[in-house]
């Protein structure tokens, strides 16, 4: 059963605001059995609108529209729909209602304006909206359902969650979701992981697929079970089987984080974290307390952006920086040790590189990153030379390090 999806409007053409609904309802179809066909992002016109509704109908049991039911004179959607349909718009009571209710628990009165947002084509159904003022519209056109709902996110998510996919169960109760198991791997390549699983793969059973989806210093691995698969092939035991085979990479399954993950290993061993950050300016700590909890293992970081701080508050020798360079392996080793002698923590954290775009140089270009973790007794340390994005940089070495130091503990405790 195939769903095609339009997204409306053109704030997301032009990267002004992205387009989360498509993913989203992707997914969320995704794992009820539905299959997704193709996504289309259309500018605010009717032409676009009317034209690409017609491809998208063809294709489809189903057409998921988002965006354009607002009350102001760039929200066409309604109209435009209407008319492909060969439907009217109509002054809707419900809606009307609902609205002014709407406003009522704000304490304000609805414009004139949402008199016309209560217009709705004739033939369509509402789906009631409990998070806004447009509610969901759901129509039908010869084979093809095809359901309007808002663009904002959260009142999208739950007209589908409490309204469409209800409809959509009842409608074709034959339907079995589709299956995913997700393992999450760091320290490896997608290449050298294929390698590892090439026997995995090969072996694996009819209905039963393997994806590879790298990340900024990540690899999930998702195992698949469609319709079409066996009812007798345990996605659950081919899971174990993949997982015995890349282990040692692998810190979590579903929507584990290494955050998250590193934050139960240093719970389970009883163990204390600390970090000294340079390039990444506290987004290693800034992952670290995005965890709930994370109290109780982490006690805090030394941003030691300058070369003034690293000697000040970590005891990097001058003379090492003067020798080595504020980017090297002999200083985040001291950076280290500094920082767990002022610390209160078994465990720490050291990181200094060139984040970019400006500051690199021939023999340390953007991108030149040292990473040190481990305690007072031992220590790991690590070169990176990745891209010239800033960002991506950051957000690359700080997760690298997360996952070094996942190691450490995991090899020493």
């Amino acid at each position: 059963m195939t769903i095609n999806i339009i997204t409306i409007g053109d704030e997301l053409l032009i990267g002004q605001v992205i387009d989360t609904n498509s993913a989203w309802i992707g997914r969320a179809a995704n794992l009820k059995g539905f299959n997704l066909g193709q996504i289309f992002t259309v500018s605010d016109e009717y032409e676009a609108i009317q034209d690409t509704l017609s491809v998208a109908i063809k294709g489809a049991y189903i057409v998921i529209l988002t965006g354009g039911l607002g009350p102001t004179k760039d929200d066409i959607s309604k109209k435009a729909i209407a008319e492909y349909l060969g439907d009217h718009l109509v002054h809707s009571e419900r809606s009307w209602t609902h609205i002014q209710s709407m406003f009522k628990k704000f304490g304000r009165k609805p414009l004139e304006m949402h008199k016309e947002q209560a217009k709705m084509p004739a033939k369509a159904e509402l789906l009631e909206n409990k998070m806004g003022t447009a509610m969901g519209m759901w129509m039908e056109h010869e084979h093809t359902i095809i359901i309007s709902l808002p663009g904002v996110p959260y009142e999208m998510k739950h007209i589908m969650a409490e309204e469409v996919f209800p409809r959509l169960q009842v409608r074709f109760p034959k339907l079995r979701a589709i299956e995913h198991r997700t393992l999450h791997t760091i320290g490896i390549g997608e290449g050298q992981l294929a390698e590892l699983l090439e026997n995995f793969e090969t072996n694996l059973p009819d209905g039963l697929k393997l994806a590879y989806l790298p990340s900024l210093g990540k690899v999930r691995l998702r195992l698949s079970k469609s319709q079409t698969c066996s009812d007798s092939v345990d996605i659950d035991n081919w899971k174990e089987k993949m997982r015995s085979e890349v282990d040692r990479y692998v810190f979590g399954e579903g929507e584990t984080s290494i955050s998250e993950s590193l934050g139960s290993l240093l719970k389970k061993n009883n163990l204390q974290l600390a970090t000294a950050e340079s390039c990444t300016g506290g987004f290693i700590s800034h992952m670290i307390t995005a965890v709930s909890g994370s109290s109780a293992y982490f006690q805090g970081t030394i941003v030691s952006y300058s070369n003034e701080v690293k000697m000040s508050m970590l005891d990097v020798n001058e003379q090492t920086l003067i020798d080595h360079g504020a980017v090297s392996e002999a200083v985040v080793r001291e950076m280290l040790a500094g920082l767990l002698k002022k610390m209160p923590a078994e465990l720490g954290i050291a990181i200094s590189g060139v984040a970019g775009p400006t500051g690199g140089t021939k023999d340390k270009p953007v991108g030149t990153v040292w990473i040190a973790v481990g305690n007072k007794e031992k220590v790991k340390v690590c070169l990176l030379n990745i891209s010239k994005s800033r960002q991506k940089n950051i957000e690359y070495s700080a997760t690298r390090a997360l996952g070094l130091l996942w190691q450490f503990v995991k090899a020493n405790y």
